[in-house]
C-alpha cells in the first residue's frame, strides 16, 4: 500500500497544505516546512511518501505544476511597473545571472573538485530565484515598490529562462562531442524566441475568447483557461522542446495586463491553484533527496553556498545596478534577498535523473541545489523583514488613505488628512481633476477605480481605508466592494446622497461600510460651492457631553446638509474622517466645511451644540483653490 502512487500524491498534496498553514501561523517561509515535513515524511524517515513510486510520471507532474506556477506569476507581473524599472531588471536577468553562473561554476569546480560537467550545469541552475518563495517573502515584508517589481520580475524571467538555458546544457553535456557550443547558444535563442512569440499568441487569442460574450459559459471561465494552458505548455514543448515554460509566462503576461471581466476570478482561483501545487512538489522533491547525499557534500558544500549567498549575490547585483536610480540601501536589500525555489528544485531533480540514466553521477548536484534552496530561504525569510526595516525600505502598515475623487472636495479632503501627515492617494478618471490635484501636491492615479490593477498601485495593503466621495453612490458603493474583496481589513466610508436615510444607511452597513460625514448630502452642490468661493474651513472643539448612547449623534439633523459638512475630527492628536458610528467626546476638534452663505446659521448652531470656534483653516493647507 505504501508503494502506492496516488497514496503518495494525496499525502503530499496534505502534507503540502498543512506545511503551509503552519508557517502561515508560524510567520515563517512556508518553504522551511515544506522541506523539513518533505524530509521527514520521506523514505529517509518516515518512508510514507515514496516520489520513486510515481516513476517517470514524477517529471510529468512537476512539469504541469511549473507550467501553471508560472502562468500565475506572469499574470502577475504589471507591464507599467516593469517599464519603469526595465533597465535594472534586464540587467539583472543578464549580466548578474551570467556573473551569478561563472561564478558558481568555479567555486563548485575548485571546492567540491566536480567535473565541467556537473560544474557548468550546477552554474545554469543557480541565478533563480524563485518567485513562488520572493512574492510570498515580499507580502510579508511589504516592501516598498521598485524594489518588489524588481525582485518578482527577476525571479519570474529568469525561471523562464535559465529553465530553457539548463535544458540545452544538459542537451550539450550528454551529446556526442561534435555539438558545438554556438548550436548551444542559438539553440536557446531559438526555443526563447518561439516560447515568447507562441505565449503572447495564445494570451491574446484567450483574451479575445473571453471578450466573446457568452462564449465561455458563466462559471467555467477558470478550468476553461487551466485547461488552455496546459496544452499551450505541452504544444509548446511538443513542437520546441523546453519552449512550453516562456510560453506560458509570456500568455500570464498578456492576460495579466488585459482587460477582462474574469481577470479577478482568474487570479483567485490561480493563487489558490498554486499554493497546493508549491506545496505538493515541495514535498515530493525534498522527499526524493536523499539525506546522505547531502552530508556527502562536506565542507566543500556548506563553504559553497555561503559564497553563493553572501559573496556572489551581492557582487553580482552591485555590478548589475551600477547604472540603475537605486540607492545603496537598495542595493543592499536586492544583494540579500536571493532565495532559490521550486524551478531550480525541479530541474535539479530532472538534471539528476537523465545524467545517472546516461551513466553519469547526478545526485550530488541535486543535493547541491537543494542545500542551496534551503540556506537561502532561511536566510532571507528570517532576516528579510528586519533588514528592510532597518533600512527603511519597508511601506508603513495602516497608513493614509485613499480617495475615491480627485474633484474639489476630493482636494478638501485630502489637503486635511496631508497635512496632518497623513499619506493620502487619489483616483480619478478625469484628466483635468487630476491635473489639479497634482498641482495641489497630491498623489493621483489616473484610471478607473473600479479596476484592481489601479486599486493595488494605490498600495491599498497598507493604507487605513478607503474614501469613496463620488457624486455618483453608486459607484462609491461598487468601489467598496471591490476593495473589501481585496482587503477585509480596511475601513470604508462613503459619501452617499440618498434623501432616504434609512435606506442609505442600511446599504452601506450591509458591506461594513460607514456614511461620510455622518450624513446623505448633496456632493454637486457642495462642489459648486466651492469652485465659486462661497465654503469657509474652520476647526471647532467639542465641549459637550460624551455621546453615549449609540443612537445619539449631533449632526443627524437633516438640514444642516445644506449648512455644514463635517469632514474630519481629532482626538488625542489622531485625525480620522467623519462618518455616522463616530461618537463625540469631549475636547474633540471637528473640521467643517462650512457654506459661506449661511454662516451665521451655522455658527449659531454650533454655539447651542456645545461646540466652539478653535480657528478657520489656512486655504492652501486644504487646496480649496479650483483654479
Amino acid at each position: 500500500m505504501i508503494d502506492n502512487p496516488a497514496l503518495t500524491i494525496s499525502l503530499a498534496l496534505a502534507a503540502g497544505m498543512l506545511g503551509q498553514s503552519l508557517a502561515h501561523h508560524a510567520r515563517i517561509p512556508g518553504i522551511v516546512i515544506l522541506l523539513a515535513l518533505g524530509v521527514l515524511l520521506g523514505p529517509d524517515v518516515a518512508n510514507l511518501i515514496r516520489p520513486a513510486s510515481l516513476g517517470d510520471s514524477l517529471f510529468l507532474i512537476v512539469g504541469f505544476a511549473v507550467a501553471v506556477i508560472l502562468f500565475e506569476g506572469g499574470m502577475n507581473l504589471q507591464l507599467s511597473r516593469l517599464k519603469r524599472e526595465r533597465r535594472t531588471i534586464r540587467s539583472m536577468i543578464t549580466i548578474g545571472a551570467l556573473i551569478t553562473a561563472v561564478l558558481a561554476v568555479f567555486t563548485t569546480r575548485h571546492l567540491l573538485h566536480w567535473d565541467w560537467r556537473q560544474a557548468i550545469l550546477f552554474g545554469t541552475l543557480i541565478p533563480v530565484t524563485g518567485p513562488t518563495v520572493v512574492s510570498p517573502l515580499l507580502r510579508r515584508i511589504r516592501v516598498k515598490s521598485p524594489l518588489k517589481t524588481i525582485l518578482e520580475a527577476e525571479g519570474i524571467m529568469l525561471d523562464a529562462i535559465a529553465a530553457i538555458v539548463a535544458a540545452v546544457a544538459l542537451e550539450v553535456a550528454i551529446a556526442p562531442l561534435d555539438v558545438s557550443l554556438v548550436q548551444g547558444g542559438m539553440d536557446i535563442l531559438l526555443r526563447l524566441g518561439f516560447g515568447v512569440l507562441l505565449g503572447t499568441l495564445g494570451g491574446f487569442a484567450l483574451v479575445a475568447l473571453f471578450r466573446v460574450r457568452n462564449l465561455v459559459p458563466q462559471g467555467l471561465e477558470n478550468v476553461f483557461t487551466l485547461s488552455l494552458v496546459l496544452a499551450l505548455f505541452q504544444i509548446s514543448n511538443g513542437l520546441m522542446p523546453e519552449s512550453g515554460i516562456v510560453a506560458v509566462t509570456m500568455a500570464g503576461l498578456v492576460i495579466g495586463n488585459s482587460k477582462t471581466l474574469v481577470l479577478r476570478e482568474l487570479f483567485e482561483f490561480k493563487e489558490q491553484l498554486t499554493v497546493m501545487l508549491i506545496g505538493m512538489l515541495f514535498i515530493l522533491l525534498a522527499a526524493d533527496v536523499r539525506l546522505t547525499s547531502i552530508l556527502n557534500l562536506g565542507w566543500g558544500g556548506v563553504f559553497t553556498v555561503l559564497l553563493l549567498i553572501f559573496i556572489i549575490r551581492p557582487f553580482s547585483v552591485f555590478v548589475a545596478t551600477v547604472r540603475s536610480q537605486l540607492d545603496v540601501k537598495q542595493k543592499i536589500f536586492l544583494a540579500w534577498i536571493g532565495p532559490r525555489g521550486i524551478v531550480a528544485a525541479a530541474v535539479a531533480s530532472l538534471f539528476s535523473y537523465e545524467l545517472e540514466h546516461q551513466g553519469y553521477p547526478g545526485e550530488a548536484l541535486r543535493a547541491m541545489v537543494f542545500l542551496v534552496i534551503s540556506v537561502s530561504v532561511l536566510q532571507a525569510g528570517l532576516s528579510g523583514g528586519l533588514l528592510a526595516g532597518k533600512l527603511g525600505l519597508r511601506r508603513k502598515s495602516k497608513n493614509g488613505w485613499v480617495i475615491l475623487g480627485a474633484h474639489e472636495l476630493a482636494r478638501v479632503m485630502g489637503g486635511i488628512l496631508k497635512s496632518n501627515g497623513q499619506d493620502v492617494v487619489c483616483i480619478d478618471s478625469n484628466p483635468k481633476c487630476v491635473q489639479k490635484s497634482e498641482a495641489a501636491g497630491l498623489r493621483v492615479i489616473f484610471g478607473n477605480g473600479l479596476d484592481e490593477a489601479i486599486i493595488l498601485r494605490s498600495e491599498i495593503d497598507t493604507r487605513q481605508g478607503i474614501i469613496a466621495m463620488t457624486p455618483n453612490q453608486d459607484l462609491n458603493m461598487l468601489f467598496a466592494q471591490q476593495v473589501k474583496q481585496i482587503d477585509r481589513s480596511q475601513s470604508l466610508i462613503l459619501s452617499v446622497q440618498d434623501e432616504t436615510q434609512t435606506t442609505a444607511f442600511r446599504m452601506v452597513e450591509d458591506i461594513g461600510a460607514s456614511v461620510l460625514s455622518g450624513n446623505p448630502f448633496d456632493m454637486e452642490a457642495w462642489l459648486v460651492m466651492i469652485r465659486h468661493n462661497q465654503v469657509l474651513v474652520q476647526e471647532w472643539v467639542f465641549e459637550g457631553q460624551d455621546e453615549r448612547d449609540e443612537h445619539l449623534d449631533v449632526f443627524s439633523d437633516d438640514l444642516l446638509a445644506e449648512v455644514l459638512l463635517p469632514l474630519t475630527t481629532t482626538r488625542n492628536g489622531s485625525l480620522i474622517p467623519m462618518d455616522h458610528r463616530k461618537r463625540l467626546k469631549a475636547a474633540d476638534i471637528i473640521t467643517l466645511l462650512i457654506n459661506l452663505k449661511k454662516q451665521d446659521e451655522a455658527t449659531l448652531w454650533l454655539s447651542e451644540n456645545k461646540f466652539t470656534f478653535l480657528h478657520p483653516v489656512v486655504p492652501e493647507d486644504v487646496m480649496l483653490s479650483s483654479k
